[in-house]
């Protein structure tokens, strides 16, 4: 019997493995995919703030691209830059950056291994202990003290457990993202976001750079609208003769979660992290550092639970008390700012955009001066409403 076994090697399941392992732990990390880290599902952009909180030591090879600040369009063209005389971020490569992970977790001395398709989950007396999977087409059944759940935005695992995952269909923002080569980028070392209800609805369209002509041209749309996020990213995509001349190296599409927050992530034996979880910024869709954050914060809390003998839902509780009070409670904060940009008609953020400057945009999407955007909108009568939802 292993102490731990992780469904999933993303950089949630692969920081859940590496902790414990370093802490002496059995522990077994297990990835469907025949390639971890392929294919991304990512625009691939993290802050220079969480690769410090998290004291990240990313290898070089794992970086494509420093980014020094952002250029925001609003519908009508005009501009808000938000810019920095250093790097505030990088693009990655996620094939090599969670590759890099799972590879640490292996050092600090967790079995990993690619092409491990768990189906379900082992009960005893009416709790996980342990799952049944294939690998390359032969069937094994493992038990554990805990299983995590790291699979990812359509986990199936966490359904498995019994925990109540499904979230409301409006809280899940579909995405589509072409990576692109020989295209022409008018501001290397800066993300580009692209923001109008008839480019994308309820989202936005982005350019992050990955090279000096090469870039992750994608989209996020409401996952429940009635065109398809593809159509909408190809229209825009006509309407630029620098992008659209590229080529497309890759294609890449899924669902992102946006918010809808689970109250309660564990069972007996048993708890998810990272977008199994909905453990993602609701303003733009970034998972990575809430995922390592998370799984963290759910590598000390098995820890814990082990050395006190008892993995029962009462003791792995501490897992949602500690995310709640260290993230959770700010991600609902910009949550609620995303409901209101959501109701925002472009004439709303025309009008934003000759309000506000790149700090503040900035500061929004970490859920701060929450009310200064509120006192803005409170300028024009027919916005109080949205405004009040801000305080």
């Amino acid at each position: 019997m292993r102490d731990v076994i992780i469904v999933g090697a993303g950089p949630g399941g692969s920081s859940v493995a590496k902790e414990l392992a370093l802490r002496g732990y059995d522990v077994a990390l297990y990835e469907k995919r025949q390639e971890i880290g392929a294919p991304k599902r990512c625009g691939e952009g993290l802050s220079s703030s969480s690769i410090e909180r998290l004291n990240l030591k990313i290898p070089r090879h794992c970086i494509r691209e420093n980014i020094k600040g952002a250029i925001v369009y609003a519908p009508n063209g005009k501009s808000v830059e938000i810019s920095f005389d250093r790097v505030v971020g990088h693009i990655l490569e996620r094939k090599m950056f969670d590759k890099w992970m799972a590879e640490e977790a292996a050092r600090a001395g967790a079995f990993v291994r690619a092409k491990t398709y768990i189906k379900e989950l082992l009960f005893e007396n009416g709790k996980v202990c342990g799952v049944r999977g294939t690998f390359e087409g032969e069937e094994f059944e493992e038990r554990a003290r805990v299983v995590v759940g790291a699979d990812g935005v359509e986990s199936k695992i966490g359904k498995m457990a019994g925990l109540k995952i499904r979230s409301n269909p409006q809280l899940m923002d579909s995405g589509y993202q072409y990576e692109m080569a020989n295209v022409d980028l008018e501001h290397r070392g800066y993300l580009e976001l692209y923001f109008g209800n008839s480019i994308a609805p309820r989202g936005y369209v982005w350019i992050f750079p990955k090279g000096k002509d090469v870039a992750n041209v994608g989209i996020g749309i409401a996952g429940d609208h009635d065109r398809p996020a593809k159509s909408y990213l190809d229209d825009w995509i006509t309407t630029k003769p620098g992008i659209r001349k590229g080529s497309i190296l890759e294609v890449n599409a899924g669902g992102i979660p946006v918010g809808g927050f689970l109250k309660n992530m564990v069972t007996d034996n048993f708890l998810l992290v990272g977008d199994a979880a909905h453990q993602v910024n609701p303003i733009h869709g970034g998972g990575i550092a809430e995922s390592i954050t998370a799984g963290r914060i759910a590598a000390s809390v098995i820890d814990e639970a082990l050395q006190k003998g008892d993995t029962s839902a009462r003791t792995l509780d501490k897992y949602n008390k500690v995310w709640w009070k260290e993230r959770g409670e700010k991600l609902r904060k910009i949550e609620k700012l995303r409901e209101v940009v959501e109701e925002m008609d472009d004439e709303t953020l025309n009008f934003l955009a000759s309000e506000l400057s790149g700090r503040d945009l900035m500061e929004f999407t970490r859920g701060n001066r929450l009310g200064k955007l509120a006192k803005i909108l409170m300028k024009k009568p027919g916005l109080v409403l949205l405004a009040r939802k801000l305080l």
